[in-house]
C-alpha cells in the first residue's frame, strides 16, 4: 500500500504535471521510434515497457528508464507496461513490488491496467524449453557451475561442448520434465541451449536457460522447483506483450543476439531491442547489489534513508517529482556510459523548490539576544513574504518581541574586516523586522558567549529605514517567546570519493564512507508557523537552505531533513562557460 506521504505528492504534482511543455528531446532512440512511424514499422504502434527486479527499492538510474520508457509511450500516442521480472525467488519480495509501484506513481507515470510479471509466463516459457528440446536445440546438462566455467572458455580460447551435449531429445525430456517434479538436487543439474561453444560472443556459448532451485516464490509460492534464467525470460516476455521498442542499457547489448536466437528458434515475433548507456551520479553507489550491502549492515537507516540514490530516500530528502524529472530530462540518454555531476541534480530541486517552497525562518544553532529598548510584555505580528519569486503564495504573521534567537555564527566578539553580521557596537538588519544595534554581551565563566544585548531603532519597522541609513548585514531570527523547538538533520554525500568504487586492491566500497554524512542537531528554533507542518512539506529555511518535513515530526517536536544548501555550484559551472 502506498503510503499517505507519496499519496499526497501524487495528488499535489498531478497539474503541475499536466502543464508541462510537450516533450521536445530529439535523442537517437526517439529518432528510430520516429522513423519506425514514418515507415509504418510495427503498423505505427509504439509499446515500451519498464521491466524493474523486485529485489530493492529503485534509485535515481532507474528514475531514467522510467522517464524514457513511460516518456517515449506519451510522446509518441503509445503504451508503456510495467513488468516485473520475478524469474529469481530470492531476495524478492511483495514489499518491493509495492515499493515500486509506489515509486513510478510518485514520479507521475501510470501503467493503468498493464501491470504484468515474468511469473505470468512460467507455463509458457516452459512449453517454450520444450519445444527447444524437441527441436534439438537444448539439452539437459550435469556439469556443475565450476565445471561449466571451465568448459566456457574465456574471450581468447573457444569453450569446449559439454559431455552431455549429445542427449538425445527423448531423454532430455524426461530429465527436464523430473527437473521440474523435484526428483533432482538443486544445481545438480541445468538445461542449457545448444548453439556454439567456439562463439566470440560468450553470451551464445550454450548459456543456461533453467536451473533447479528449492525457494519459495511471492507469487508462486512452491509450485516450482526450477526457475528460467532472465535471458531465456527476456525476449519472449516482450513478444508476449507486444513491446515494439524494448529499451536496455548498455551491457545488454551482448544479449540481443541470444535473445533474437531464441525468438527465431521459437518462430516468435520480434521486438526491437535498443541499448542506452547508464548514467552514473559522483558521490554515490548505483548498485543494488552494494546499495543492499548499506541496508543489511546497518551504514543507513534503510532504504529510504535520505543519504540513499533511492527514490524513497530522496523523497524523504525533500525532493520533488518534478525535479527529477527535469534532471533525466538534462541528462538525456547516450550511447556511451558517463559520470554525471551530482551538482546538476541539487540544481534541478533548488530550481524547483525556489518557485514552490514557502521561505520562513530557522535558528540552527541558536544565541539569544535581547533588546533592551523593547517593551518586556509586548508582541508585534510583521508582514513576511512567502515567496517573493511567487506572489500568489501569499504572506504571513511573525511574531516579534523583547528576546529572540539568531544563529550563533552571526555574532561575533572580535569580527574581521570582511565580517558584516553582528559584532559589538555594529548595527545589522532583522529580516522583516527591525535594525538593532549590539551593545554589550554576557558570557559564562569559560568565556562563552550567552547573550547578546541590543537596542532597536522603532522607526525601522518592516527591516528598512526612511532616512535611507544602510547596513550590510541582514539576519534571520526567530521570536524566544514563540518559537518552536525542532530536530534539523542535516544531509551530505554518502561518499567522500567522487567515484566510490575507485578503491584499492584489499579494500571495498564502504571504506569511502563520509563518517559525517549525516549531522542531527537537536536544539534549534523554527517560526511557530510550522507547527502544523505536514510531513512531506518543503521549506526554504532563509540563508540556510531546502528543509523538509520527516515523517519522524510531531507537533511536539517537528523534524526536518536538509534537502539541498543554497549554494548553487552548478549553475555558477553554466554561467561561466
Amino acid at each position: 500500500m502506498e503510503s499517505k506521504v507519496a499519496k499526497k505528492e501524487i495528488d499535489t504534482h498531478t497539474e503541475r504535471l499536466s502543464v508541462e511543455p510537450p516533450n521536445i528531446h530529439t535523442d537517437f532512440i526517439r529518432q528510430i521510434i520516429k522513423k519506425d512511424k514514418e515507415t509504418n514499422r510495427y503498423e505505427g504502434r509504439v509499446h515500451t515497457r519498464f521491466p524493474p527486479e523486485p529485489n530493492g527499492y529503485l534509485h535515481i538510474g532507474h528514475a531514467t528508464s522510467i522517464c524514457l520508457n513511460f516518456g517515449i509511450a506519451k510522446d509518441f500516442g503509445g503504451f508503456c507496461n510495467l513488468r516485473f521480472d520475478d524469474t529469481n525467488p530470492i531476495g524478492e519480495t511483495i514489499e518491493y513490488v509495492e515499493s515500486i509501484k509506489e515509486d513510478i506513481r510518485w514520479l507521475g507515470f501510470d501503467w493503468q491496467n498493464r501491470e504484468f510479471y515474468a511469473s505470468d509466463y512460467f507455463e509458457q516459457l516452459y512449453e517454450y524449453a520444450t519445444q527447444l528440446i524437441k527441436k534439438g536445440v537444448a539439452y539437459v546438462c550435469d556439469l556443475s557451475p565450476e565445471k561449466m566455467r571451465e568448459y566456457r572458455g574465456t574471450l581468447t580460447k573457444p569453450g569446449m561442448n559439454s559431455p552431455y551435449r549429445g542427449r538425445s531429445a527423448e531423454e532430455n525430456l524426461d530429465l527436464f520434465e523430473r527437473m521440474q517434479e523435484g526428483k533432482f538436487p538443486d544445481g545438480s543439474r541445468t538445461l542449457r541451449a545448444k548453439i556454439d561453444m567456439a562463439s566470440p560472443n560468450l553470451n551464445m556459448r550454450d548459456p543456461v536457460m533453467y536451473r533447479i532451485l528449492r525457494a519459495t516464490h511471492f507469487r508462486q509460492g512452491n509450485k516450482w522447483c526450477i526457475y528460467p534464467m532472465y535471458d531465456f525470460t527476456h525476449g519472449q516476455s516482450d513478444s508476449i506483450e507486444g513491446v515494439t521498442h524494448s529499451l536496455c542499457s548498455q551491457e545488454f547489448e551482448d544479449h540481443r543476439p541470444l535473445y533474437n536466437w531464441y525468438l527465431n528458434e521459437l518462430e516468435m515475433y520480434h521486438p526491437q531491442q535498443i541499448e542506452f548507456a547508464r548514467r552514473n551520479l559522483s558521490y554515490t553507489i548505483m548498485s543494488k547489489r552494494k546499495l543492499i550491502q548499506l541496508v543489511e549492515e546497518g551504514h543507513v537507516s534503510g532504504w529510504d534513508d535520505p543519504r540513499m540514490p533511492t527514490l524513497s530516500g530522496l523523497r524523504k530528502r525533500g525532493y520533488t517529482p518534478e525535479a527529477i524529472r527535469d534532471f533525466c530530462g538534462r541528462i538525456g540518454v547516450a550511447k556511451s556510459d558517463n559520470l554525471v555531476d551530482v551538482a546538476m541534480l541539487e540544481h534541478c530541486i533548488r530550481q524547483d523548490l525556489n518557485k514552490h517552497a514557502l521561505r520562513v525562518m530557522a535558528v540552527l544553532r541558536p544565541l539569544k539576544v535581547v533588546i533592551d529598548n523593547y517593551p518586556e510584555e509586548q508582541t508585534e505580528e510583521l508582514e513576511a513574504t512567502n515567496n517573493p519569486e511567487n506572489p500568489d503564495m501569499g504572506s504571513r504573521k511573525i511574531p516579534f518581541s523583547r528576546e529572540l534567537y539568531i544563529e550563533q555564527e552571526d555574532f561575533m566578539e572580535n569580527p574581521s574586516k570582511k565580517y558584516f553580521r553582528l559584532a559589538p557596537g555594529r548595527e545589522v538588519r532583522l529580516m522583516h523586522a527591525y535594525y538593532v544595534k549590539c551593545e554589550r554581551v554576557i558570557k559564562d565563566e569559560t568565556g562563552e558567549v550567552l547573550q547578546v544585548h541590543c537596542t532597536y531603532d522603532p522607526e525601522t519597522r518592516g527591516g528598512w529605514s526612511e532616512n535611507g541609513r544602510k547596513v550590510k548585514g541582514t539576519l534571520h531570527w526567530v521570536s524566544a517567546n514563540h518559537s518552536l523547538e525542532a530536530e534539523v538533520r542535516l544531509y551530505n554525500h554518502l561518499f567522500l570519493k567522487e567515484n566510490p568504487d575507485d578503491v584499492g586492491d584489499n579494500e571495498d566500497f564502504k571504506s569511502n564512507l563520509n563518517p559525517n554524512s549525516l549531522e542531527i542537531l537537536t536544539k534549534c528554533q523554527v517560526e511557530p508557523s510550522l507547527i502544523d507542518a505536514n510531513p512531506g512539506t518543503r521549506y526554504q529555511f532563509l540563508r540556510q537552505g531546502y528543509f523538509c518535513t520527516d515523517p519522524d515530526s510531531s507537533s511536539e517536536k517537528p523534524v526536518f531533513n536538509r534537502t539541498v544548501s543554497l549554494r548553487d555550484t552548478w549553475a555558477k559551472i553554466q554561467k561561466n562557460r
